[in-house]
C-alpha cells in the first residue's frame, strides 16, 4: 500500500478511552492527537467511552460538545503530564450481548456494535484508536469482526488498540502505562502504614488493586517493604480447595477456589513468627483478585458490572481477612491483636504520572498514528518492547476464538519477579 493511499484512507481519527483511569492516560491521548494533527488530520475525542456511541439513534443524534468534540492545539498544551483522562471514560460495553462469532450475524445481539459503527460514520471518522483494558480490547476486536461481516463496499472504520491497565496483566506487552506510577503511589501508602503499625504494635492487611493477576500486589509489597504478599498466583497447595457448585446448565461442576481458613492461618503464622523475633507489627498485602476466588457462599448477592465482574470493593477481602485473623490469633494465643483492613487502588489511578509512564504512554500514542497512517493497519494492538521499539500485534494473536476474550498474563510462579516478592517478605518456618 503506497503512502498516498494510506493517507487518503485516514483523514479523520477518533480516540475513545474506556474503563478505569490510569496514570499517563493523557500522555497517550496527547501524543496520538499531536501526531495526527501535525500530519493534517482531524482528531475527534469521543467523550466518556462508548456510552454515547452505543446509544446512537440516527444522523445528528450525537451532539458535538456533549458526545464528541474536535481536539485543538489548546487542548494539547501541557497535556502529557496531567492527571485524569481529558476525554473522559466509562464502562459501557457495546459487545455485551456477543457470546460467539455467530452472534455477530444476529441483528438483535449486534445492535450496539451497529450503533457504534453508525455513530462513527455519522461524525465522519475513518480510523478509531481504542484505549483500554482487556474488555476494551475485546470490544475493539468485536467491532473489527462486525465490520468484516458487512456487505462488500460498505464504509469501514479501521481500528487499532492501545493496552491500558494499572494491573499490568496484558498479553502482548511487557509493562502497561500507569503501572509503575500506581505501584509507587500505593507503596508510599504502605510505607506510611508500616510506620503506623510499628508505632502502635499492630498489623495492616492491605488489599491492593489487581483483579486477576498479582503484578500490582507484588510490586507494591516489594517497593513498600511489606512483610507478606499473597496474589492470585499463590492460590495453590494449602491455599487452594475444590468447591462443587451448580453451573448455568444445572450440572454440578468442581471449581478451584481460595481456602480462607488456610489464608487466615498463614497470616496468624506470620504474626506469631514475627513475635518470636521481637517484632509486634507488620503489613500484609493481598491482591484484590483473591476475592473472585472465594467460595460461592462469600459472594452471594455481590453486584457485578456490565462485563460480569464481581464488585470487589463490596467484598473487601482485606477487612474480611483482618477480622478472621484477629479472631484466630486470640484462639491460638489467648491475646488480642489489632489488625486493620485497608483498601488501596483508586487513589493511584489519577496520580501524576512518572516520567517512565509518560514516555511509555507517549510512545504508544505515536504507535497508534504509525499503525493507522504509516502502516495502514486494521485490527492490531500497539505494543512496545526492548528500548521502547513500537510493535503491532494482530487481534487474532491476543483474542481466543472460543471465548472472544484475551487471556490474562499472570506473574509466572517461580519467576525471578515472583521470587523477589517472596524473598523480600518475612520467611515463615517450613516455607
Amino acid at each position: 500500500m503506497s503512502d498516498a493511499v494510506k493517507a487518503a484512507e485516514c483523514k479523520r481519527v477518533a480516540l475513545v478511552f474506556s474503563g478505569g483511569p490510569a496514570p499517563a492516560a493523557n500522555a497517550v491521548i496527547g501524543a496520538a492527537a499531536t501526531c495526527f494533527r501535525r500530519s493534517g488530520r482531524e482528531v475527534v475525542a469521543v467523550l466518556h467511552g462508548y456510552s454515547g456511541l452505543q446509544s446512537f439513534d440516527g444522523p445528528g443524534s450525537l451532539r458535538e460538545g456533549e458526545h464528541w468534540r474536535l481536539l485543538t492545539d489548546r487542548d494539547l498544551r501541557g497535556l502529557r503530564n496531567s492527571r485524569g483522562v481529558v476525554i473522559g471514560t466509562a464502562r459501557a460495553n457495546p459487545g455485551a450481548a456477543i457470546g460467539s462469532l455467530a452472534d455477530l450475524d444476529d441483528a438483535k445481539k449486534n445492535d450496539r456494535l451497529a450503533r457504534v459503527h453508525g455513530a462513527l460514520l455519522d461524525i465522519g471518522v475513518d480510523g478509531l484508536v481504542s484505549i483500554g483494558g482487556d474488555d476494551t480490547l475485546r470490544t475493539a476486536n468485536l467491532f473489527h469482526e462486525y465490520q468484516n461481516r458487512l456487505p462488500a463496499g460498505s464504509r469501514r472504520v479501521r481500528v487499532v488498540h492501545i493496552p491500558k491497565t494499572i494491573d499490568n496483566d496484558y498479553r502482548g506487552i511487557d509493562f502497561t502505562f500507569g503501572f509503575f506510577t500506581a505501584v509507587d503511589v500505593m507503596a508510599q501508602e504502605i510505607l506510611n502504614l508500616r510506620a503506623d503499625a510499628l508505632a502502635t504494635s499492630s498489623y495492616f492487611v492491605v488489599e491492593s488493586m489487581g483483579r486477576r493477576a498479582g503484578w500490582l500486589a507484588y510490586g507494591v509489597a516489594i517497593a513498600g517493604e511489606a512483610h507478606m504478599v499473597v496474589g492470585v498466583e499463590d492460590v495453590v497447595g494449602e491455599l487452594a480447595m475444590d468447591e462443587e457448585a451448580p453451573g448455568e446448565d444445572g450440572k454440578t461442576r468442581t471449581t478451584a477456589c481460595l481456602n480462607m481458613d488456610a489464608l487466615v492461618d498463614r497470616v496468624v503464622d506470620l504474626i506469631v513468627a514475627r513475635e518470636k523475633g521481637g517484632k509486634g507489627y507488620g503489613v500484609i498485602v493481598l491482591a484484590e483478585g483473591l476475592a473472585e476466588l472465594l467460595p460461592a457462599s462469600y459472594l452471594a448477592g455481590v453486584a457485578r458490572d456490565e462485563h460480569g465482574h464481581v464488585s470487589l470493593g463490596k467484598v473487601d477481602i482485606g477487612k474480611m481477612v483482618a477480622r478472621a485473623a484477629g479472631d484466630r490469633y486470640k484462639q491460638r494465643t489467648g491475646r488480642d491483636k489489632k489488625l486493620n483492613g485497608v483498601q488501596l487502588g483508586y487513589e493511584s489511578r489519577c496520580a501524576p504520572p512518572h516520567a517512565f509512564d509518560v514516555i511509555l504512554g507517549s510512545q504508544l500514542g505515536v504507535g497508534a498514528y504509525r499503525a493507522l497512517v504509516e502502516k495502514g493497519l486494521d485490527g492490531h494492538m500497539v505494543s512496545v518492547a526492548g528500548q521502547l521499539e513500537v510493535q503491532f500485534v494482530p487481534f487474532s494473536e491476543l483474542i481466543s476464538k472460543d471465548t472472544l476474550r484475551a487471556d490474562v498474563r499472570f506473574v509466572q510462579r517461580g519467576s525471578d519477579f515472583h521470587r523477589l516478592a517472596a524473598e523480600m517478605g518475612t520467611k515463615l518456618p517450613g516455607r
